[in-house]
């Protein structure tokens, strides 16, 4: 692979003012893109280059695949680094990176298609072998959906495929709920992600929520840096992340990390990513999701490890 010498980084703020200091250290010049609204922020008197973008409202601008695209060439760049948020995630952009012959740090399109998506991401676990909760996918047959979910038994929780951050996601704790429950999951999913498929699955009620920080490179191996827990949640966001997960039994904690390794390497997983699950009060663990991008809580891996995941 082409060392990067020059790195476009597609994002703001403090994410931005990160990612430069440790292409600094590493020698690589930085460019970053501005909007009128970001003007004054530090990334941008840190960065080698700047460049500006347009767009209404400011958010519009990080989300112009073809503008990101275009300034990126434009400023003699090699690699674009999406950050976590905005395109992070959008397999389209990163397919229209590899096309222009540049560089996305973070996993191909294909990957981010098969794993950031909810419903693809639990059938690609199920054929290596990592257990999932019992679900029902909408789209196997719409108009059975609801029969199918009550069938697996209350509480449930109806989910988006493409949801995230507590978006599109309601719990359902009698069959009285189910159809208002369905509406609304779809109404947050088509609102928030633009799209509507729902899945729906058993609820674990007080779940351990478990996350292993995952890498990979581009010769097929996969690592893991140990796990998070971000247990405590409000509306399913996470308030408060540690590592090591305490008093989470050895055995338990090696069949959760090497699951997370597996699917990442099953997967072709290269670069960060984090493996999600949820361990029930009984012990047991489920694959919930794969976030494939560096995730907001990495430096927390960071303090323990000593080591710059970015």
């Amino acid at each position: 692979m082409t060392p990067i010498r020059k790195l476009f980084i597609a994002n703001r703020a403090e994410i931005a003012l990160r990612i430069v200091r440790t292409a600094r250290r590493l020698g690589i010049e930085t460019v970053v893109p501005w909007h009128a609204a970001d003007r004054h922020g530090p990334a941008l008197r840190e960065a080698d280059h700047t460049v500006q973008l347009f767009g209404e409202p400011p958010v519009a601008a990080f989300l112009d695949i073809d503008g990101i695209v275009r300034a990126a060439r434009d400023s003699g760049c090699d690699a674009i680094h999406p950050g976590y948020g905005f395109l992070s995630e959008n397999a389209a952009f990163a397919r229209a990176v590899a096309e222009a012959g540049l560089v996305f740090v973070g996993p191909g399109a294909e990957v981010i298609e098969r794993m950031g998506d909810k419903i693809r991401a639990r059938r690609f676990a199920v054929e290596h072998g990592i257990p999932v909760t019992p679900a029902a996918d909408e789209a196997d047959d719409p108009a059975s959906f609801a029969e199918r979910a009550a069938a697996i038994g209350f509480p449930l929780l109806v989910k988006g495929a493409a949801g995230g951050g507590g978006k599109g996601m309601q719990i359902v704790r009698e069959s009285a709920q189910l159809a208002d429950a369905i509406a609304v999951a779809r109404r947050e999913s088509e609102r928030y992600f633009g799209d509507g498929r729902l899945f729906a699955e058993r609820f674990i009620e007080r779940p351990r929520h478990i996350e292993v920080q995952v890498f990979g490179d581009a010769h097929g191996n996969v690592i893991h840096l140990g796990e998070r827990e971000c247990s405590i949640q409000r509306r399913f966001q996470k308030l408060i992340e540690e590592t090591p997960a305490p008093g989470l039994a050895p055995d338990l904690r090696e069949r959760i990390c090497s699951a997370a390794v597996t699917l990442a390497q099953a997967s072709g997983y290269v670069n960060a990513g984090t493996v999600e699950c949820i361990v029930s009060p009984e012990g047991e663990f489920f694959f919930l999701e794969m976030n494939t991008r560096l995730q907001v809580e990495h430096p927390v891996t960071e303090m323990v490890t000593g080591l710059d995941l970015v």
